[in-house]
């Protein structure tokens, strides 16, 4: 059985507290589970949720979309790879002969959250920094600069306020209501002014990591359609991207922005391919310094990386933002040649890591 992903949408990604405040978590992920059935019935939906009020989001939102009561749904919680994870599983499902058609992704409303401190990621005795301390731990550890950090923000922000500008954002979204922009386009912001501006938040006096160098946090949701490319086929379907494998892998979870490295460099040594066969790379920009640190340690120039930039703009709607990036691929790969790899990877909490493979179907 063959994997292959045949639609993928995501909403506009909305700032915490900013014009997506309104919805919660199933309202978000509801119109893409709409538009991405189109009258089929999927054999389960499966959705990250991360800081969402509890209860089964993925079931919640199947219902809340109108899908036949018969759909069920599993929420699945791997932190920020949450979105990515869901993908993945529904692409092991459809390997395994479990099913022929899934809705996969995740959805997060952080302005309507519930919780009001962050999740323990580690025991105490380990340690358990906030996401902004670890980046400045593994900032530290491996050595990334902050000049490395901020080269790479700003190439970042002038990708993204491009692809905002030349509309190409716009066939990755589903509109919500009339919403149907990021916020990040509302007001483009003079970046390379705010990127050298900017003082260290998380270490004062002597850190690296910067507001400016660092996602903003976000609502959102996003979603992929994983069937078996036969029925996928007989259903009128153009398959697009074709499930190679995935990897995912565990480090001292006081350093989740160098989990994906692990991950990454598992995947590419059971597949038995070169971080060079692979034609381009989305990587989550929880922090600029993830990208450079895995850009220099893996030897993946900037331009096989976040082509259309990511959450240093967009902002990071934790559970949604893997899923996000597997939409961003599903619509590069019509630039790339029959064959091609395209991978996703992301750090969660914890330090955990998940990559995920995929080959361009043309």
């Amino acid at each position: 059985m063959q994997a292959v992903i045949v639609q993928a949408k995501r909403t506009p990604f909305g700032d915490k507290n900013g014009m997506l405040k309104n919805y919660r978590p199933e309202q978000l992920a509801a119109p893409l589970i709409r538009y991405l059935s189109k009258g089929m019935t999927p054999d389960d939906i499966i959705l990250g949720n991360v800081v969402g009020g509890g209860g089964n989001m993925a079931r919640l939102s199947s219902l809340e979309a109108g899908l036949s009561l018969g759909v069920p749904g599993m929420t699945v919680d791997r932190q920020c790879a949450s979105g990515l994870e869901a993908i993945r599983t529904a692409c092991v499902m459809v390997k395994s002969g479990e099913g022929s058609m899934y809705i996969a992704g995740g959805t997060e409303s952080i302005s309507r959250s519930p919780m009001k401190e962050k999740a323990r990621f580690s025991p105490e005795w380990i340690g358990d920094p906030a996401m902004g301390e670890a980046a400045e731990l593994t900032a530290s550890r491996f050595s990334v600069t902050r000049k490395e950090q901020d080269d790479y923000a700003q190439l970042s922000w002038e990708r993204s306020i491009d692809a905002i500008k030349r509309g190409t954002y716009s066939e990755e979204i589903v509109t919500i209501d009339g919403l149907s922009i990021d916020e990040a386009a509302v007001k483009i912001r003079p970046m390379a002014k705010l990127i050298q501006r900017a003082k260290p938040v998380f270490s004062p006096g002597k850190g690296s990591v910067t507001a400016a160098n660092s996602c903003k946090e976000a609502d959102g949701a996003a979603a992929v359609v994983v069937m078996e490319r036969s029925q996928a086929e007989a259903n009128g379907f153009q398959p697009m991207l074709r499930y190679a494998g995935s990897a995912v892998t565990a480090m001292h979870p006081n350093f989740p922005a160098a989990a994906p490295i692990d991950a990454m460099k598992k995947l590419l040594d059971q597949e038995k391919i070169k971080a060079e066969d692979v034609a381009l790379f989305e990587i989550n920009e929880a922090f600029a310094l993830k990208i450079a640190l895995i850009a220099r340690t893996l030897d993946i120039p900037y331009d096989r990386i976040n082509k259309r930039g990511g959450a240093l703009c967009l902002g990071h709607p934790y559970s949604a933002s893997g899923a996000a990036m597997m939409v961003r691929l599903f619509y590069e790969a019509r630039t790339l040649p029959n064959g091609s790899y395209v991978m996703a990877a992301i750090g969660s909490g914890g330090g955990v890591g998940l990559a995920v493979l995929c080959q361009v179907l043309s």
